[in-house]
C-alpha cells in the first residue's frame, strides 16, 4: 500500500514520538564530553626560564640586579633593600636617561617580588627593561 490515501478519513494522531534524532545528538554529546573532559582536568607543568640566546656584553650604563631564590636583591652584585630600589633606580636614570636595567631572577622566587621591582624601575625612568635567562 502506499505512504496515504486520499479517501481515508481524517487521520489520527501519531501514537510514539520519534526519538532517533533526539537519541544521536545525546549520542554525539555525549563522544564530545569524553573527549574534552581530560583536557579540562590536567595542570601545564611549566618549569621557567631557560633559553639559548648570544652572551650578552656587559656596558657601563646598565643596572645589574639580581633576585635570588629568597628574594634578597642585589644591586650590581651588592645587597640593596627592597625599599631602596626606588631612590637608586631615580638617581641612575637621572644620571644617565638611557640606563638599562638587566633582571636576573631565581626561577624560585615570587613573581610579586619581579613584579614589584620591575613596577619600582619604570616608575622612577628606567624604560630599557631586559631579562636574564640561564644558557642551555
Amino acid at each position: 500500500m502506499a505512504f496515504g490515501s486520499f479517501n481515508q478519513g481524517p487521520s489520527a494522531p501519531m501514537a510514539e514520538p520519534n526519538t532517533t534524532p533526539l537519541v544521536d545528538v545525546m549520542l554525539v554529546l555525549l563522544v564530545v564530553f569524553i573527549i574534552t573532559t581530560p583536557l579540562l582536568t590536567n595542570a601545564v607543568q611549566v618549569d621557567l626560564p631557560r633559553a639559548q640566546a648570544a652572551e650578552h656584553q656587559a656596558k657601563p650604563e646598565q643596572i645589574r640586579l639580581t633576585v635570588d631564590a629568597a628574594g634578597k636583591l642585589y644591586w650590581n652584585d651588592q645587597p640593596v633593600a627592597e625599599a631602596d630600589l626606588p631612590t637608586r633606580f631615580a638617581a641612575a636614570s637621572a644620571a644617565n636617561p638611557n640606563v638599562e636595567l638587566h633582571l636576573s631572577a631565581d626561577k624560585a622566587v615570587r613573581y610579586e617580588t619581579v613584579a614589584k621591582t620591575l613596577a619600582a624601575a619604570q616608575q622612577n625612568g628606567v624604560g630599557k627593561i631586559g631579562f636574564v635567562t640561564a644558557a642551555q
